[in-house]
């Protein structure tokens, strides 16, 4: 952790290309990067602070792309090759909120899943966000982080791999 970057790390007995197509699910339907509670509250205040209604459901197809948007995020980078997604926010913020998302293949198998949420402060008003809203950034950083690593535990379940505790790092 540092003052602008939160991360969460979980070592997944699942294979990569199961946890790549859960995280980077577009298809319409309960999402990690939509309905999990931390990004529907932040949704909530963005509409009260006068921010635009930014519902967007998911895109609808088989896996966000580049470009898509969904909820408040819009998609800057989804890369199945090196599966990483990264997502930047569209809320009222001094300053930019990027949200990424990489699966990395570990060599005795399974996968590791790693989030980062980073906020990039404009201004003095920025810098003060940076600093009060890191203890919130952390409680998000764990909720959205054990929702995704139990959607993809699901998912592997389903798909037939093993879909046993996550190893935490």
């Amino acid at each position: 952790m540092t003052p602008r970057t939160s991360t969460r790390s979980t070592g997944l007995d699942v294979e990569p290309d199961v946890a790549w197509a859960t995280v980077a699910d577009g298809s319409a339907g309960p999402r990690w990067y939509l309905d999990t509670i931390p990004f529907r509250f932040r949704d909530a205040l963005d509409r009260l602070a006068g921010g635009q209604d930014r519902g967007h459901p998911a895109p609808g197809g088989a896996e966000l792309r580049t470009g898509d948007r969904a909820g408040f995020w819009l998609v800057r980078d989804a890369d199945r090759s090196r599966r990483r997604l990264v997502m930047e926010a569209t809320v009222r913020a001094p300053g930019r909120v990027t949200f990424t998302t990489e699966v990395t293949p570990v060599v005795t198998g399974g996968c590791e899943l790693t989030q980062s949420v980073r906020f990039d402060p404009a201004g003095l008003l920025g810098v003060t966000y940076l600093v009060v809203d890191l203890p919130a950034r952390e409680v998000l950083m764990e909720w959205v982080h054990r929702r995704t690593c139990a959607d993809v535990s699901r998912a592997a379940g389903r798909a037939g791999g093993v879909s046993r505790a996550p190893r935490s790092s």
